[in-house]
């Protein structure tokens, strides 16, 4: 409906100017509700790309922290084995201590067995050559004796003699 200059109510189309007006009225608050939650859901979004962002940020931290911690893990496993290694260069050392100080001992042992047996040899020679030296002695002196006794009896046959 149009008017027209007497203020008549013309139809346009079979719609009267009042249903129009309402219905563009309702238009008009549709849009300005949804300018109105458009404005909001900008809010809201513009709140959620601040928070992703912050979690991007805390997600980059994240990462950054693993690597470090992955970093400490392959740090501390060189250093596990590193341990391990000087655990077993030790043991290995000791091992080797340990067997060549039974060798010195056994050599010690050895050396000390054949000391004391050549000493005994020595000993017994030396005991063998006093006794012999003593039996010696013996001889020379009854042999000495019956020198000097056959000069005594030569001496009395001496004074036996007169002259």
């Amino acid at each position: 409906m149009l008017m027209d200059m007497n203020n008549n109510v013309r139809t346009f189309k079979n719609y009267s100017p009042e249903e129009i007006d309402r219905f563009l009225e309702q238009i008009i608050k549709q849009v300005e509700k949804m300018i109105e939650d458009n404005k909001s859901k900008n809010v809201e979004i513009s709140i959620k790309d601040k928070k992703i962002e912050e979690l991007e940020r805390q997600v980059a931290e994240m990462q950054h922290v693993q690597e470090k911690l992955a970093q400490y893990e392959r740090m501390e496993g060189t250093l596990n084995r590193a341990i391990m290694m000087a655990q077993k260069t030790s043991d290995q050392i000791k091992s080797a201590a340990h067997k060549e100080s039974e060798i010195i001992l056994e050599d010690a042992k050895r050396n000390a067995s054949r000391i004391v047996n050549e000493s005994l040899l020595k000993a017994e020679k030396t005991e063998m050559e006093t006794e012999m030296l003593r039996r010696n002695i013996n001889i020379f002196k009854r042999r000495l004796r019956g020198l000097l006794e056959a000069q005594l009896d030569m001496v009395d046959d001496i004074e036996k003699v007169d002259f």
